[in-house]
C-alpha cells in the first residue's frame, strides 16, 4: 500500500494502519500476511507545507458537525498519547469568540450548536483578554477547554510509531503517473517505478492533482491560502486566550514574546509553496488594532499555508466509488491537526475492515461521491 503525502495526514494514517495491521496479524496467529505500507513525500522533509504552518490549536467549537465530533474524539487520543510518551501534546488555552452587534445572530447559532461554549458579555471577554476594546465587542462565547497542540511532538510521535511498526518512509520522491492493472498499481515516480496494491491519496492541496496523475476523477478540492504573522507586542501575557472573530475576519493569540495574528483569509490558490501576501499581513495587523488597545510593533515574521476544503467542508475519507484500489484521505481544511488522531484511526479501520466509531459522526458525510 502506498500513501501519497507525508504531512500529518499521511504520517498519522501510516502509524495507525501499520499498528492495527500488526494487531490483526498477531490475532490471526501469523496466518494473516502483514501489510507493507510505504509513505511517499515529494518534499525533502515530512510536514513541510500545511502541517508545519498551522496555528496549532484544538478547538471543539470550530468546524462542521463532523469536524467537531472528530475533534472531541481526537482530544481523548491526544491525552492518551501524551501520557504514554511522557510529553504532553496539549496545553490549555481558552478560546474566546467575539462578536459585534451585527454578528449576534451568528454568535447565538454558534452557542446553540456547541454545548461546551458559555456565553459571556463584553466584561467577561475583557476579563480573559483585557486588551479588547469595549466598543469592538458586544458579546462573546468562551471555550475554556480549548488547547494548544504541540505539532512538532505529534508529528515526530507518528513518524516514530510508523517506522517502528515497519512503515517505509521516503522523502524527495514525486509521483508522476500510474496505471491500475490486474495485480494493483504500477506507479511511476521521479525515482523509478513502484508497485502498490492500493493507493491512499493523502496529498493535501495536491490531492486532486495526484488523482489526475492516476486517471482518477477529482474530488472537487479547493486549496485556500491562509496568512499568519507574528508581530512584536509589549505587555502580552503568555496565558492570554486565543481570540477569534465569529465572522472569521481575524484571530490572534500570544506567542514567543509577541502576538500571532491572521486576517483569517481564504484566498483560492493552486497547489503551491504558499507565500504570505504583504497586503494580507497588513490587513491582519489592521484588524487586530481595530479590536484591541495593543501597541503592535513591527512584523517579526510571516508565512502562509494552504487549507484544502471540499464543498461541504468535511474531509473526504474512503474508497473511490469508481476506481478500485484508490482511497481518499484529504480535504481536512483548517482542522487537519485537531482531527488527525481520530480521522487516522477511522481511515485505518475502513481500510482493514475493522470497527471504529466516533460518537456523533456520520461516516456517510465523509464518503467520496
Amino acid at each position: 500500500m502506498a500513501i501519497i503525502g507525508g504531512g500529518m495526514a499521511g504520517l498519522s494514517l501510516a502509524a495507525e494502519l501499520a499498528e492495527l495491521d500488526g494487531r490483526l496479524v498477531e490475532r490471526s496467529g501469523g496466518t494473516r500476511p502483514p501489510l507493507h505500507v510505504l509513505v511517499l513525500e515529494r518534499e525533502n522533509q515530512f510536514g513541510y507545507h500545511t502541517t508545519g504552518r498551522s496555528a496549532a490549536a484544538l478547538l471543539e467549537s470550530y468546524g462542521t458537525r463532523e469536524v467537531r465530533a472528530l475533534t472531541r474524539a481526537s482530544r481523548t487520543i491526544l491525552d492518551a498519547l501524551g501520557a504514554e510518551s511522557g510529553r504532553p501534546l496539549l496545553r490549555t488555552r481558552p478560546l474566546v469568540w467575539v462578536a459585534r452587534e451585527d454578528q449576534l445572530d451568528a454568535l447565538n447559532t454558534l452557542l446553540t450548536a456547541n454545548p461546551a461554549l458559555r456565553a459571556a458579555d463584553r466584561d467577561g471577554a475583557r476579563t480573559l483578554c483585557p486588551a479588547l476594546r469595549t466598543a469592538a465587542v458586544a458579546r462573546a462565547a468562551v471555550e475554556r477547554t480549548a488547547q494548544d497542540v504541540d505539532i512538532e511532538a505529534l508529528q515526530q510521535l507518528y513518524r516514530t510509531r510508523a517506522a517502528t511498526a515497519g512503515v517505509t518512509l521516503r522523502t524527495a520522491i514525486g509521483l508522476e503517473s500510474g496505471e491500475r492493472g490486474a495485480d494493483g498499481w504500477r506507479l511511476t515516480t521521479d525515482r523509478g517505478d513502484l508497485h502498490a496494491g492500493l493507493v491512499v491519496n493523502a496529498a493535501g492541496a495536491w490531492a486532486d492533482a495526484v488523482a489526475g496523475r492516476l486517471g482518477v476523477p477529482p474530488a472537487g478540492l479547493t486549496p485556500l491560502r491562509r496568512t499568519v504573522a507574528i508581530v512584536n507586542a509589549a505587555g502580552v501575557p503568555p496565558a492570554w486566550p486565543f481570540v477569534l472573530d465569529v465572522g472569521d475576519r481575524f484571530y490572534f493569540r500570544p506567542t514567543s514574546g509577541g502576538l500571532l495574528v491572521s486576517p483569517a483569509d481564504e484566498t483560492p490558490s493552486p497547489p503551491a509553496d504558499a507565500v504570505a501576501s504583504p497586503d494580507a499581513v497588513a490587513l491582519a495587523v489592521e484588524r487586530v488594532r481595530e479590536v484591541t488597545t495593543l501597541d503592535l510593533g513591527p512584523v517579526r515574521t510571516s508565512w502562509a499555508g494552504l487549507r484544502t476544503f471540499t464543498a461541504d467542508r468535511n474531509p473526504v475519507v474512503g474508497p473511490d466509488p469508481k476506481q478500485e484500489g484508490f482511497f481518499w484521505f484529504a480535504g481536512q481544511g483548517g482542522t487537519g491537526i485537531q482531527t488527525a488522531p481520530a480521522l487516522a484511526r477511522l481511515a485505518a479501520s475502513i481500510l482493514l475492515g475493522e470497527p471504529y466509531e466516533v460518537p456523533g459522526l456520520r461516516k456517510s458525510a465523509l464518503a467520496p461521491r
